[in-house]
């Protein structure tokens, strides 16, 4: 189901890159956040693909979820965004990622993120890993150039390479990154920050300003196979199916090596380390 979910991954990436060759349409959605062609045509691909490799498993996909809300889901769920980094996307940039994530008793316990720009795809099953595969967009999983496992990295003492959002970046998460001992920020858009702290490149991923479930899940379940953590400032585990919140979260910093989590809500300083940051894009 792994490959297949990736397979659908993929050939929903190729409609995104299909739509960027015409006119986008961009919109405004009544929550004032984007939406274009390439977003719709990318959810069509995967909920026909969901409705016949899972049947009757319940999806929560942004674009139908903007139009509709469900009610409160099952124990079981699928969580999809079909096109994250939207605004990044609509200003020409390479960043955004198709988003699958299987969700079971509020946790994320199976995460596909596809970047189609670059032909990579980041994957993980709690307990199974996780790996970084290069995949041509539409091709299916089979034909895989390269897979390769991937894993958190321990804190490295000379400083922290903390993953910033491009788009998003507020007051209160630039105050809580001041606090760390930032020696490098990788600044992009979509969940690939998530990927990037899995596979060992950065760190720390903090976004202290409301986001949804369906942008966060699949990272979520990517980097959890990879041995990190996604916390609540206040140091619990991430859940996710709050339909009465309308699936949204309020924050979250996602941590590689657990044993150097900092909490926003800790009156403590973080240990010691590195100089003064550098700016990466």
């Amino acid at each position: 189901m792994l490959d297949a979910l990736s397979s659908l991954v993929s050939t929903a990436g190729q409609a995104i890159l299909a739509a960027r060759a015409g006119p986008l349409r961009p919109r405004a959605k009544g929550d004032l956040s984007p939406v274009c062609v390439a977003d719709e045509a990318a959810e069509a691909v995967i909920l026909e693909g969901l409705a016949r490799l899972l049947p009757g498993v319940c999806v929560i996909s942004e674009e139908a979820a903007s139009r509709l809300l469900p009610s409160k889901p099952p124990e079981t769920f699928l969580l999809v965004d079909p096109l994250d980094g939207t605004r990044d996307f609509l200003a020409g940039r390479d960043e955004f990622t198709v988003n699958v994530a299987l969700v079971q008793g509020g946790r994320p316990r199976l995460g596909i993120v596809g970047a189609p720009a670059s032909g990579m795809l980041w994957r993980g099953i709690e307990g199974n890993g996780a790996e970084r595969i290069e995949l041509p967009p539409g091709a299916p999983v089979e034909a895989a150039r390269a897979r390769i496992p991937i894993k958190v990295r321990p804190a490295p003492p000379s400083g922290l390479v903390v993953a910033v959002s491009r788009s998003h970046l507020d007051a209160q998460t630039e105050g809580f990154v001041a606090r760390l001992p930032v020696l490098e920020r990788l600044t992009s858009g979509s969940a690939i920050k998530f990927c990037q702290v899995a596979q060992g490149t950065a760190d720390c991923y903090p976004r202290l300003s409301t986001t949804c479930e369906w942008d966060v899940a699949a990272g979520h379940a990517v980097l959890a196979a990879a041995a990190g953590v996604v916390l609540t400032p206040e140091g619990e585990a991430l859940r996710y199916g709050a339909s009465e919140r309308r699936f949204r979260i309020d924050a979250f910093v996602a941590w590689g090596d657990p044993a150097r989590a900092i909490l926003p809500c800790e009156g403590r300083e973080p240990r010691s380390g590195g100089g003064g940051p550098s700016e990466r894009a």
